[in-house]
């Protein structure tokens, strides 16, 4: 059970507090919300790599796609090489891990796209990923935000694929674009922009199809001062994070 049920134990214990602060929901305001896409691409990424900077340039490229969910996730295993990523968090790692687990393949290396969830390619061969984009199963569940007084809503709505019982809907807080100067390791004096940056990925319930409604305090997006949020519908299993089904994005000011 690994991977999933530490998420699960520490994600759904915040899930509680979260549904317990927004029993009502204020009235809507402006907002800025994104096309919902067919696809969403995880690119394992890391400062201290130097095959990394060209899949983060690609990275960039396919976050301007309205059909793309892009998310970028810094891996900390390359820190030892003479520089730590300012970017990662271990979880990540975990995450990417995970991914490999689930596949069977053992195959954890940067840089690297997973798409939906289902299969992975180099991340900085421009032709493999528009491949594994057309191969891959598109999104089925219907995801839409607004945001509110209170907070982000999460509207769900859809069918589970066939056979599957349950899915983890996870909240996705988001750095819209972090520029870093490399000082040492191998990509020494480059700067590097990163897109899409993700902060933190939690599980905040579960959806059994059919229509449901997922929301996340204003307080915890003002505690990790996102710039976006995004929410992600993923199947899971005791080996690992599975094909996601539905996803969404929205621009989120701190300040708002």
């Amino acid at each position: 059970m690994g991977y999933l049920s530490d998420l699960l134990r520490k994600g759904l214990r915040q899930a509680r507090v979260v549904f317990c602060a927004v029993l009502v929901c204020g009235a809507t305001a402006v907002q800025t919300t994104y096309a919902e896409p067919v696809s969403v691409v995880e690119l394992f990424t890391s400062q201290g790599c130097s095959s990394c900077p060209p899949a983060d340039r690609l990275a960039e490229k396919l976050a301007t796609q309205s059909d793309i969910l892009m998310l970028s996730l810094s891996v900390d295993y390359w820190d030892y090489l003479g520089w730590k990523d300012t970017l990662a968090d271990p979880a990540f790692s975990e995450r990417q891990r995970a991914y490999a687990n689930k596949r069977g393949d053992r195959a954890v290396y940067t840089p690297q796209m997973v798409i939906n969830g289902q299969e992975h390619v180099v991340g900085s061969n421009a032709g493999q990923v528009a491949a594994a984009l057309k191969r891959t199963t598109k999104l089925t569940a219907g995801v839409s935000l607004r945001k509110s007084e209170m907070g982000i809503e999460a509207k769900v709505s859809g069918d589970l694929p066939a056979g599957k019982k349950m899915a983890t809907v996870f909240f996705v807080s988001l750095s819209a674009r972090e520029e870093v100067a490399i000082g040492r390791g191998e990509n020494a004096g480059a700067t590097v922009t990163y897109t899409n940056v993700v902060q933190k990925i939690q599980p905040i319930g579960m959806w059994s199809g059919g229509e449901d409604v997922f929301r996340m305090p204003k307080s915890e997006l003002m505690r990790s001062n996102a710039e976006r949020c995004a929410i992600i519908i993923q199947i899971e299993t005791e080996a690992g994070p599975g094909q996601i089904i539905g996803a969404a994005m929205m621009d989120w000011a701190p300040s708002s």
